[in-house]
């Protein structure tokens, strides 16, 4: 069995709230008896994308690299630049497209952000690097990871805002059967449905919780910092996924 640890929306931003919220998150998964086989993180890891941000990053998830194995992709809050310089230790703008291994399956992490925009495209670039990563491992389980959800939830605020190429998307998974899941955040609350004929499983935010429109006051206010941070165990096993939310 492969157990990942998903969690997403970190936006670290210098305040202590922030901070806090994101030491739950490591806290939890840290002090657990045992070992997971990674921790996926699906974007939005900084609130403004600066290098300050991603040094305060690095320090607070220097425990967790010290207990798991770490995975993270981008986001539409960070800087391609920056990200690189600060936490992969090095330089460029290109899309920062990643594989890793978590268990028995390979976590394929595409990055989705647009620079400066909040809507998430693949393009051609990572489309064709996932593809070609996807073909030359056709034996091997896989999840897609990627931060802007490639379908509606109902949210209408993240809905305006989500991948704008999931048709493509689509297609280079038609093609690739060992793909068994989609993995992703930016929209601030776990949920799931399917995508590509496959589950598609939306992390939590750490950083506050989206509200669904019949959960929001007369200030429109869209998302609330009032419940606790959460994060999702998946667990594949068989073929199948099988996720479990939990609240720290």
């Amino acid at each position: 069995m492969t157990v990942l640890a998903h969690l997403s929306d970190l936006h670290l931003d210098g305040t202590e709230e922030s901070a806090e919220r994101t030491r739950r998150a490591v806290a939890h998964l840290t002090g657990l008896p045992g070992r997971v086989d990674a921790v996926l993180i699906t974007g939005d890891i900084t609130e403004h994308g600066t290098e300050a941000e991603y040094r305060r990053v690095r320090e607070a998830l220097a425990p967790l690299h010290e207990r798991h194995r770490v995975l993270m992709c981008p986001g539409n809050h960070d800087d391609r630049e920056a990200y690189r310089r600060v936490l992969l230790g090095g330089r460029g703008t290109a899309p920062v497209n990643e594989v890793g291994v978590a268990g028995g399956v390979r976590v394929l992490m595409c990055d989705s952000s647009v620079p400066g925009r909040p809507e998430g495209l693949l393009g051609p670039e990572t489309l064709a690097w996932l593809d070609g990563t996807l073909a030359a491992a056709p034996e091997r389980p896989a999840f897609v990871a990627l931060h802007h959800p490639p379908v509606d939830l109902g949210l209408p605020y993240i809905d305006r805002i989500g991948l704008r190429d999931p048709e493509d998307l689509e297609q280079v998974l038609a093609r690739h059967p060992q793909v068994a899941a989609v993995l992703c955040g930016h929209a601030h609350t776990a949920a799931a449905t399917t995508f590509a004929g496959r589950p598609l499983v939306c992390a939590p935010g750490i950083a506050s919780t989206a509200l669904m429109p019949w959960e929001q006051g007369p200030d429109d206010s869209w998302k609330t910092h009032g419940t606790p941070p959460s994060l999702t165990f998946h667990l594949y096993e068989g073929g199948r996924l099988t996720s479990h939310v939990r609240t720290v």
